[in-house]
Order: C-alpha cells, then sequence, then structure tokens
C-alpha cells in the first residue's frame, strides 16, 4: 500500500509538471500555492487511506466504516458529500449572473433535509445494512427489488459521476495548465484509490477535511465581502444592483424559473432526489444508531444551511469585486445560458472572487479546496455504485446471499475499479458536451424511482413487489425519456434550438414522480397474489423493527 502511494504522488508531480511545461491551457498564470496546497491535501488523504486500510477488513468495515462514526462526523461528511463543486461553484455563479434568482437552488437543495430526518433517517438506519434496497427489500422479493434499486443507484451515480469528472478535468486544466485528459485520469485514480483501499472509513475523513476546509473558506470569503459594506446586506445589494448589468431585475424573481410548472418540478427534483442519492442515504449506515442518524441529519442540515447562505454573500460579493476589478471584466460578458452548473465563466465567480478578497495565496487554497470538493463527491458516489453491484446485484440477486464477506469485498472493488475506467471513459467523451441535463437527470431518477420506493416500503401497508417494480420503473423510464425530449437534449443538443423540443420543460420531476407514486399504487391495490398478502401482512414485524431496531432481519424470505 505504501509503495502503491508513493508511486502515485510521484506520477501527481511529475504530471503537474508536465501540464506546465506543455502549457496546454494559457488562460492562467501558474499557479504554485493551488499546486502545493493540492499536493498537500492529496498526499494527507492517501495517508489517511493508508491508515484505513489497515482497518477495513470486513464487509462491514467496507460498506459502512464498522458503523463507528459519530453523529458529528458523520453530520459533518454528509455535509462534505453534499457540498459539491456544483454547490460551490454552481449556486455562487448562479447568482452572480442572475441575482437573487439563484437561490432557489440553495433552498431547493436544503428543504429535502427535513424529509430525511423527520421521515426517513430513523427508520432507514434501523431496517437496512449497506444500502437503502436493504430497506425496501425488507419485506418484498429480493430480486426484482434489489435489481430495481441497484439500477436506479447505478444510473444517478455514473450520470452524477460524469458531471463531477467534467467540472474537476475542467477546473483543473484552467487553473493548473494541467492537459484536460490528465486532470480526468488524476481525479479517477485518486478516487479508486480512496475507495479500493481504504473504503467508508477513508471516504469518510475525506469528506470531513473537505467539509471543513471548504466551509472555512466560504466564511472568509464572506466576512471579507461583508467586511467592506459595513456588514449591511442593504449596501451590499445596492452596489450589486448599481455594477450589474441587469440592474434591479436582480432582485426580482424569474430570472432562472420563469413558469410555476417548472419551479415546483425543479423544487420535487431537488428535494426528493435529496432523499432518493444513493450515496448519501449511505451515509446512515455508518452510525451506531438511530439516535446517532437523526444527530447526523441534525448537524448535517445546519453546517449545510450555512454553507448555502455563504454562497448567497459570495455571489453577491463577486457582482461587486470581481466586476469592478480590471482583471476581470471580460466575466461580465459571459452568459450563463447552456453552461453546466460546474462549468463555464459565471461559474468561476467564487474562483477569482477568491483572489480579489485574499491574492494568489487564498485563490491557491480555493482553488485546492475546490478539487477536494469534487474529489469527496466522486468517492462517495463510487462507494455507492461499487455496493449496489457488489451488495445488491452480485450477493443477494446472483448469488442469493450464498457467499462470504471476503468475496462480496473483493467483488466490490473489482466494481469499484470499473466504474472508475467508467467515469474517466465517460469524462473525457463528454469534454466538449452541455453536461447541464445529467445533474438534472439524476436527480429525476433519485426522485423518481428510489425515493418513492423506499418511502412507500417504510410507510405504506399495502405496496407489494409488482408494484414497486413496476411503478418505479415507469417513474425511470419517464424521467429519462422526458429529459431526452426536453429542451436541452432533444433541443439544444440535437436540434441546436431549446424551442424545438417535444417536451417543454427541462425539469421532468413533476410528470415522473407522479407517474411513479400513481404507478406504485394502481399495480399494488390490483396484486391480489399469494405473495402480495404476505409482504401485506409483514408490514407489522417490519414496522416494528423499523421504529425500535429490534426485530428479525428479514420480515418476508423469497
Amino acid at each position: 500500500m505504501k509503495k502503491i502511494i508513493f508511486a502515485f504522488l510521484a506520477l501527481g508531480v511529475a504530471a503537474f509538471a508536465a501540464g506546465a511545461l506543455e502549457g496546454e491551457v494559457e488562460k492562467q498564470p501558474l499557479n504554485i500555492s493551488a499546486i502545493i496546497m493540492f499536493l498537500v491535501f492529496v498526499s494527507g488523504t492517501l495517508g489517511i487511506t493508508y491508515w484505513a486500510a489497515k482497518r477495513t477488513k470486513t464487509a462491514k468495515d467496507f460498506y459502512t466504516a464498522g458503523g463507528g462514526i459519530t453523529g458529528l462526523q458523520n453530520g459533518l461528511a454528509i455535509a462534505g458529500d453534499y457540498m459539491s463543486a456544483a454547490s460551490f461553484l454552481g449556486i455562487s455563479g448562479l447568482v452572480y449572473a442572475a441575482g437573487y434568482d439563484g437561490l432557489i437552488y440553495s433552498i431547493g437543495f436544503l428543504v429535502g433535509w427535513p424529509v430525511i430526518l423527520f421521515l426517513v433517517s430513523e427508520r432507514l438506519r434501523n431496517l437496512g445494512k449497506y444500502t437503502f434496497a436493504d430497506v425496501a427489500a425488507y419485506r418484498l422479493k429480493q430480486g426484482p427489488i434489489r435489481t430495481l434499486a441497484a439500477f436506479g443507484s447505478i444510473a444517478t451515480v455514473i450520470l452524477y459521476l460524469i458531471a463531477q469528472m467534467v467540472g474537476s478535468g475542467k477546473l483543473i486544466q484552467l487553473l493548473f495548465g494541467l492537459p484536460y485528459s490528465w486532470a480526468v485520469v488524476l481525479v479517477g485514480a485518486l478516487m479508486v484509490l480512496y475507495v479500493t483501499f481504504g473504503g467508508m472509513l477513508a471516504t469518510t475523513w475525506v469528506q470531513i477535511i473537505k467539509a471543513v476546509l471548504l466551509l472555512s473558506g466560504a466564511t472568509f470569503m464572506a466576512l471579507a465581502v461583508m467586511l467592506q459594506f459595513g456588514f449591511s446586506p442593504e449596501a451590499l445589494f445596492a452596489k450589486a444592483v448599481e455594477v450589474h448589468a441587469n440592474g434591479e431585475a436582480i432582485m426580482a424573481p424569474g430570472g432562472l424559473v420563469s413558469d410555476p410548472v417548472s419551479a415546483i418540478s425543479l423544487g420535487i427534483a431537488l428535494m426528493f432526489g435529496t432523499a432518493g442519492l444513493p450515496h448519501i442515504l449511505m451515509r446512515f449506515f455508518t452510525v451506531a444508531d438511530a439516535k446517532e442518524a437523526r444527530k447526523s441529519v441534525f448537524f448535517a442540515t445546519g453546517f449545510i444551511g450555512y454553507f448555502y447562505i455563504l454562497t448567497f454573500i459570495i455571489g453577491f460579493g463577486a457582482i461587486v469585486m470581481v466586476l469592478n476589478h480590471p482583471e476581470y471584466l471580460d466575466l461580465a460578458k459571459q452568459a450563463i445560458e447552456g453552461g453546466s452548473p460546474i462549468l463555464g465563466g459565471n461559474n468561476m465567480a467564487a474562483i477569482h472572487l477568491s483572489h480579489a478578497v485574499g491574492g494568489n495565496f487564498f485563490l491557491g487554497f480555493i482553488s485546492a479546496v475546490a478539487f477536494a470538493t469534487i474529489l469527496a463527491v466522486v468517492s462517495g458516489l463510487t462507494l455507492a455504485g461499487a455496493s449496489a453491484i457488489s451488495h445488491d446485484l452480485y450477493a443477494s440477486v446472483f448469488m442469493k446471499g450464498k457467499i462470504d464477506e471476503q468475496r462480496e469485498m473483493k467483488v466490490s472493488k473489482i466494481a469499484t475499479l470499473l466504474l472508475g475506467i467508467i467515469a474517466i471513459i465517460l469524462g473525457i467523451a463528454f469534454e466538449k458536451q452541455n453536461i447541464a441535463f445529467m445533474v438534472g437527470l439524476a436527480f429525476a431518477i433519485a426522485a423518481s424511482a428510489n425515493f418513492p420506493v423506499l418511502f412507500l416500503s417504510m410507510f405504506w401497508k399495502k405496496l407489494t413487489t409488482r408494484g414497486a417494480v413496476i411503478g418505479g420503473s415507469l417513474g425511470l423510464l419517464t424521467a429519462v425519456v422526458l429529459v431526452v425530449l426536453g429542451p436541452i437534449v432533444w433541443g439544444q443538443i440535437i436540434n441546436g434550438d431549446a424551442a424545438a423540443a417535444i417536451f417543454p420543460y427541462k425539469y421532468p420531476a413533476l410528470f415522473s414522480v407522479t407517474v411513479a407514486f400513481i404507478g406504485i399504487w394502481f399495480f399494488s391495490v390490483t396484486d391480489k397474489s399469494d405473495d402480495a398478502k404476505k409482504e401485506i401482512e409483514a408490514f407489522d414485524a417490519q414496522d416494528v423493527r423499523s421504529q425500535t431496531g429490534i426485530g428479525a432481519e428479514g420480515a418476508v424470505s423469497h
């Protein structure tokens, strides 16, 4: 393990040196501070991976860090998992470009947490073992339910991974001068190392460190901005209105989402999608009991809510301080339309603001933190995808539970390597593509396929396997089809004109989630089979365990 880590560090130094010499990206001068901080972060996290590898012996260690993470630690790790580059760079960039309306994403992301806190976290921890499919399949047929949950998880993970890989590649290419393909390979290799050798324990501490660094950096930026205006929000907003090209329009709604259907659909995707993201749900199995699971969500909600307040200040601060800075005047001319949530000039506003308030050193720090943000998120995503393949599909569906832990862990590590290779290949393939729809589709699938099945399996007595499989499949299929027929894919990507779209809305969740819930309800209540009767009768035993943690490991054996 030591040799692998030292070899990888040497490769990283050589890669940066090569990128600097080749000078393939000449828009940004080489930032020595950023490179040094990046290497310090990578060295530290690889050291953590080495430490975690010695403590990862069983499947429980690999998937859930042995259940030994505290509520505070897990809350920080969840925040680290959730505060992605799309949040840090994307939301501050949306506020910078569109003003007040950029806050709709902050609110949408945040309101999903009360759903998890009050409805899901305790029951999820009591019923599950490694993945949310354990919960959905508790009293239903293992094969069909786990297959559906695994495909929903893998689809969400891959879509999310592509967006993160493209974002990381572009970020490193812009800041460090490293060729795009090298940057993507570097991220993919680090991701595979963290997950393969350190499992959930290494991933958790990478996320914790990243969360602390990101919160610290964002706090400093926000304080530096507010200090310029005597800590008066009114003075900040007044100056922003004065210098922004759109004037007072930046304080009015309608800049990003202009019709009620899109607003409701976006809100549903962000809220229910959060409660269906496999890498977030998986974190609740890392704590000892339901009490610690509730604490996790409590702390995570606080950290994430605080962070989104900071991104709002950072976005308006960028309007004032970046637009008034001669070095960044070209940013004022760049449009947000058609950009990825984590790419484009506007979405680098936070990076440029860091230079304006803290010079090259702080720019280097924030650049390294932005990279750490992506790296932590892709590690969590990869672990969730690998667990879906090894635990849900291989161990539970193909082998029907007749497999030892060591073999399951081996399959999981092979799955991690395969996911890493797929992420690298797709990240390179999508370099020049508009990937904005991928994040939206990932949330739509999580909201339409994962959340309805998980939620109803815990709270609706009459749910049957037939209803869950057909309804969940319909939700997943509807989300994918409507995104393909929508303004981004069918309109902009295929026909070059958003108006050519067959489906007029960017966000399909209102329709796909409705289809999923109706499908699950209809095909459950019309299921009169003997298996359905057993599954309904088993709900009471499941309900007791979900609330107390006491009971059989599985209510029904299929």
